[in-house]
């Protein structure tokens, strides 16, 4: 009975190997893999089968609530609750109202954008069982690492072994739990 494991890794020198590696592990219907890199490689998002989030929407929805929180806030005050009529201007003068508006659109926009990102990344993660490969602090400098999790419906470990030395890397190891 072997142990069971998070995936297998594979290490490359260059952008371009790892891009092709997840291009060649993509046409062979491998799903759930990720790519560990020192810097943003042109593409490989889209190798990597990600697609786009819902954050832009999120940050829409949440600034268009805190203008009109805003807007609503002030006019309520000055209005509804307060009126004071102020050298003959109406109650509702929305010059008035501008900046305050902005800035809540901004404020909830912002708020919005942080918490999707971090809801949606699964952050924080002060984990992950890549980290227990000894060679992965190299993920950071120079190395581009590839790993299909086990998890993959496709995934043998021998088969997929045998697949990922056949990319030819640097080295191929299990991912412990």
């Amino acid at each position: 009975m072997t142990p069971p494991i998070f995936g297998l890794m594979a290490e490359f020198q260059k952008a371009e190997e790892v891009l092709e590696a997840t291009r060649r592990a993509r046409q062979e219907g491998y799903a759930r893999m990720d790519a560990y890199t020192p810097y943003p490689v042109a593409g490989l998002a889209h190798e990597l089968g990600m697609r786009h989030t819902g954050i832009p929407l999120t940050v829409l929805v949440a600034g268009l609530v805190g203008a009109a929180a805003g807007f609503y806030m002030q006019y309520y005050m000055m209005a509804v609750a307060y009126p004071l009529n102020a050298g003959g201007r109406p109650y509702n003068s929305w010059p008035a109202f501008i900046p305050i508006t902005f800035e809540m659109m901004v404020l909830m926009a912002g708020f919005a954008a942080l918490v999707g990102m971090l809801f949606l990344n699964g952050l924080p993660r002060p984990y992950h069982p890549v980290f227990n490969v000894p060679r992965f602090t190299e993920a950071s400098r120079d190395r581009f690492f590839l790993c299909i999790e086990a998890a993959d419906p496709k995934f043998d470990r021998v088969e997929t072994k045998r697949f990922l030395e056949g990319l030819a890397p640097g080295g191929v190891v299990e991912v412990p739990p």
